[in-house]
């Protein structure tokens, strides 16, 4: 095969990649070296480095890979910690709600307790005052039933006295 032929031929196959590409290109080199010529030679380093770029290459979409994984698996937790708060928030809100609501409820419990009681202090004042009023009236009616007897008595005995006094005095 002549030195063209070889031109030809690279120029016209397609070079293999990967391990195989880079086993074939220094088969090839070193084929082309030990045979002398310059052109199989050259193919073989151009396949060799081409396939080196290849493995370099997918290393480096491999770990553009890794990292895209990791940004979106730093994304997820952002995101799920966000979530996470954002849902602890709510809770705390809630709770807060309703404790304000029982803190409603009981101080609403407190003045309905405390309006009745006061209430229920009132009607026993006017209950205690409204006996009093008649325990008055009571006494003040006895006292005048009292005064009246006393009266009706002093009457009777002012008249005996008096009649006694006409009947042991003489006639004049």
């Amino acid at each position: 095969m002549t030195e063209h032929q070889h031109s030809e031929r690279a120029a016209g196959e397609r070079v293999t990649g990967g391990l195989v590409g880079k086993l074939v290109g220094k088969a090839k080199a070193a084929l082309g070296a030990a045979t002398d010529q310059e052109d199989l030679a050259r193919e073989g380093r151009l396949q060799q480095a081409q396939a080196e770029a290849q493995a370099e290459a997918a290393q480096h979409a491999r770990e553009a890979r890794e990292r895209e994984a990791e940004a979106q698996l730093t994304q997820e937790k952002t995101e799920t910690e966000l979530e996470r708060e954002r849902l602890e928030a709510e809770v705390e809100a809630q709770r807060r709600e309703q404790q304000i609501e029982d803190e409603r409820r009981r101080a609403e419990s407190e003045a309905e307790a405390k309006a009745k009681r006061e209430q229920e202090e009132a009607q026993a004042e006017r209950q205690r005052r409204e006996t009093e009023a008649q325990q008055s009236r009571q006494a003040a009616e006895r006292d005048q039933v009292a005064v009246a007897q006393d009266a009706t008595r002093l009457e009777q005995e002012a008249r005996r006295a008096e009649e006694n006094a006409q009947a042991t005095s003489p006639e004049e």
